[in-house]
């Protein structure tokens, strides 16, 4: 039995890209500590957010050696993809490089049937002794892990936790009934979602706006933890037009922009994702100046 804890905030990672679309491992380990410094409770790199679509293998695997070198937290490493032989080998490589746990996405374009799906994660969860997240969004990869499915992969010792991104909260509620009582985490994968989410049970979030915002999602988190729905509502209120801001175009683009913006740097993305509109660049820099001035909450508070 695994002991990671999936509860509270884990940043969903960007990765930075110097100005010849190369790693910048200097911003990347700082970035990590920056995070770190602010109370979450965990690093999620190599996911959607991380541009994991455009990165190697080898590449993949560095970033997770410079997030798990930098911090002392745990790092949930994305380690996904549509081939079973293919995920096998680098959620393998990713355990290697200091990964704790792996964030792993269901097969997308290929749109296997839920037997596939078991089979896939099985594979997964039999050849690699690691905590294990179940990664469900169906607008990226074209099917849904079904309540069926996901209920059944709970009963296995090294799948702990689901990230819910489907917006569907009818069968996120279902899940959270139906896993109460075993060992497994239920984990907003969108951040407008991440207090109904907890209302209903759910143990935290993997957050892009917390690349962005690590206080306040926190404070959000541990408000609905603590069963404080009115502060966490406040706190979903304030950062309502942050979240719509950073989702205006396809992320990471407006994430990355954002975290551009604070850090006084231009963003670089691989094509084919662009840089954020002027457009969009002015909402989100309003919104990121109106945040600056309300009071950031104390870490843990």
């Amino acid at each position: 039995m695994h002991d990671i804890d999936l509860t509270g905030v884990f940043p969903a990672m960007v990765t930075p890209f110097t100005a010849a679309e190369r790693i910048d491992f200097d911003r990347l380990r700082a970035d990590a500590e920056r995070l770190e410094a602010a109370g979450v409770d965990g690093l999620v790199p190599c996911g959607t957010t991380g541009e994991s679509a455009t990165l190697t293998h080898d590449e993949h695997v560095r970033v997770i050696e410079a997030v798990a070198d930098a911090v002392d937290v745990p790092v949930i490493a994305g380690a996904g993809s549509n081939n079973t032989r293919e995920a096998l080998e680098l959620s393998e490589r990713a355990a290697d490089a200091g990964a704790d746990a792996l964030l792993s996405i269901s097969p997308y374009y290929n749109r296997p049937e839920q037997d596939g799906l078991l089979e896939h994660y099985r594979t997964l969860a039999d050849a690699v002794d690691l905590p294990q997240v179940l990664y469900d969004v169906p607008s990226r990869t074209g099917g849904e892990i079904a309540v069926d499915t996901a209920a059944e992969l709970a009963a296995h010792e090294n799948v702990v936790g689901f990230k819910a991104a489907s917006g569907d909260l009818n069968a996120i509620g279902e899940l959270i009934e139906r896993t109460r009582d075993r060992d497994f985490s239920i984990l907003s994968g969108d951040d407008y979602l991440t207090l109904p989410i907890c209302a209903l049970g759910g143990t935290g979030a993997v957050s892009v706006a917390a690349n962005v915002e690590p206080e306040r999602v926190g404070a959000l988190v541990d408000a609905a933890a603590a069963g404080d729905l009115a502060s966490a509502r406040r706190r979903h209120e304030e950062l309502g037009p942050l979240v719509r801001a950073l989702f205006a175009e396809t992320n990471p683009i407006p994430v990355k922009e954002a975290v551009g913006i604070r850090a006084g740097r231009t963003p670089t993305l691989r094509p084919p994702l662009t840089r954020l509109s002027a457009g969009h660049r002015d909402d989100l820099a309003a919104v990121l100046d109106e945040l600056d001035d309300r009071p950031v909450p104390e870490v843990n508070a």
